[in-house]
């Protein structure tokens, strides 16, 4: 049998709920003033195998992360923030759909020695730029990646930032690389496998896509793209050390010009690491990752400066993904 039932008189139901909603809005409001600001981005608080590089020093890059699949090192990625990680599409060619095969080690030095202070969390899922292709050495070979849950930032553990559009990287401004991938073309980073580091000048882009010209209508070297390397060889990145980050410092903080992509061999001559460009990438980095932090400043030839005694080592490219790529 139905009834008519009445509207409740304000002050009875409808007032019980609006204070209920107060109550959740004024919780939800207190829980956000309780969340710390994050850390300033691209600032290392120090402690006191790149082809090529050398031995970084503990904390000295605190953004670059470990993804690992089924427990080994695959590919590099940089922390955007406490939830979002930025590394190479190609990273997971064939494994999109599974992303239970991947973890994310923070806060580690030594991979075979992580630390307590390290954590490692799951990855709920990653998302690469839509118009990548999945073919080797294709533009926009960026992925993002999604946590499980928030990390805790601390002197190990903290973001990079983002260049904003007043950066411009001239041709020989030195930047840094690092990583955990290949000593040399098959050569695996020894135990305990500390990350490796290596300064790298940024190369003129018309010279880069002259090196690795294919044939009109068949650049390789596409809009998004920069080079940065030897042109003599010798030093570079390689095999593991895919989506790491091509660091540049500007004003103090350091900023991800680019991911590492792609190139032929490790450390051959005339063919230089080619990274994707964030500048390139910006906005769509924006438009799904919050809270993602900018920094910059008009940025001349030859005027990056550079933590003493940093150097690193690259390996292998034409998709310098993980071992398994």
């Amino acid at each position: 049998m139905l009834v008519s039932r009445p509207p409740p008189a304000l002050g009875g139901g409808c007032l019980r709920i609006l204070t209920s909603l107060l109550l959740l809005a004024s919780t939800d409001t207190l829980n956000a003033a309780k969340t710390p600001a994050p850390p300033p981005c691209g600032k290392p608080q120090q402690l006191n195998r790149i082809v090529g590089g050398e031995d970084s020093a503990d904390a000295e890059w605190p953004w670059i992360v470990s993804i690992q699949k089924n427990g080994t090192h695959h590919c590099a990625g940089s922390l955007l923030t406490r939830r979002w990680v930025v590394t190479a599409a190609h990273c997971f060619k064939g494994t999109l759909n599974k992303p239970s095969q991947f973890t994310v080690l923070l806060g580690a030095w030594q991979l075979e020695n992580p630390g307590p202070r390290s954590q490692e969390v799951g990855i709920a899922w990653a998302l690469p730029h839509p118009v990548y292709s999945w073919k080797e050495g294709s533009r926009a070979d960026i992925a993002l990646v999604r946590l499980e849950h928030s990390i805790e930032f601390s002197e190990r553990i903290l973001p990079i930032c983002l260049p904003d559009s007043s950066i411009h990287l001239s041709p020989n401004t030195n930047c840094w690389i690092a990583g955990w991938g290949s000593v040399h073309d098959g050569v695996p980073l020894p135990h305990p496998q500390t990350l490796q580091k290596l300064k790298v000048p940024i190369i003129d882009s018309e010279i880069c896509g002259r090196l690795y010209w294919r044939g009109a209508g068949q650049e390789a070297i596409t809009e998004d793209m920069l080079c940065a390397g030897y042109l003599e060889g010798q030093r570079d990145a390689c095999l593991g050390d895919s989506g790491g980050p091509l660091m540049c410092q500007v004003e103090g903080a350091w900023l991800l010009a680019g991911i590492i992509s792609w190139g032929e061999g490790c450390a051959e001559r005339n063919r230089p690491g080619v990274y994707i460009s964030l500048d390139a990438h910006r906005s769509w980095v924006q438009r799904i990752v919050q809270g993602v932090q900018l920094r910059g400043h008009s940025y001349g030839s030859g005027s990056g400066s550079e933590p003493s005694g940093l150097r690193i080592l690259r390996g292998r490219r034409a998709a310098r993904g993980g071992p398994a790529a």
